[in-house]
């Protein structure tokens, strides 16, 4: 489900909240289905709960996921997700798409990209 990789300069509750995200996106997890319990994903990757709340805490602020007491965490709608999230990811695509022009990146290319990703990427080597 979720990787670890305690070389990442990322904090082990980022690396969470980006492999729940991918899950979500990727429809792995799909909308109000519900995420394993705190103290569950905690005993599945061997790290502390707090880290696991924190994840899933900063995941709720998103609109990724809501919480219904007493009964969890669930996967929420796409159309949830906040536009502060969302205005960070534009933010994120404009810094890397102003960084490849600069490097003389041809505009056509990016666009065929954006294209081939939305396609399913296939054929696209990610790590690029």
């Amino acid at each position: 489900m979720i990787e670890l990789n305690y070389r990442d300069a990322r904090p082990i509750y980022e690396q969470i909240k980006d492999g729940l995200r991918k899950l979500m996106l990727s429809s792995v997890i799909r909308q109000d289905e519900k995420l394993p319990s705190v103290r569950e994903l905690a005993s599945q990757l061997a790290i502390n709960p707090n880290t696991i709340q924190k994840a899933y805490r900063e995941l709720e602020q998103e609109g990724y996921i809501y919480t219904v007491s007493g009964r969890g965490s669930f996967a929420a709608p796409f159309t949830d997700i906040n536009s502060g999230r969302l205005k960070k990811l534009l933010n994120q695509f404009d810094e890397a798409v102003i960084e490849l022009l600069y490097m003389k990146k041809d505009p056509k290319e990016l666009q065929q990209r954006i294209v081939q990703l939305q396609q399913g990427g296939a054929g696209y080597d990610r790590s690029y």
